[in-house]
């Protein structure tokens, strides 16, 4: 996989996450837990794009 398609992946993988996040959190009673697991994985993506994005400048 080339580094522009691994970024598009991340970016697309970030989104889904934050869909996911908003979509735990429009039901009454969410999953503190579950919402916390994916706010990690998202900011771990967010890490790894930014690594991308530096890494290319």
């Amino acid at each position: 996989m080339t580094t522009e398609g691994h970024v598009a992946a991340l970016e697309r993988r970030h989104q889904e996450l934050d869909r996911q996040i908003q979509t735990q959190m429009q039901t009454t009673r969410y999953d503190h837990l579950a919402v916390a697991a994916l706010k990690r994985k998202k900011l771990e993506v967010k890490d790894e794009l930014y690594k991308y994005s530096s890494g290319t400048q």
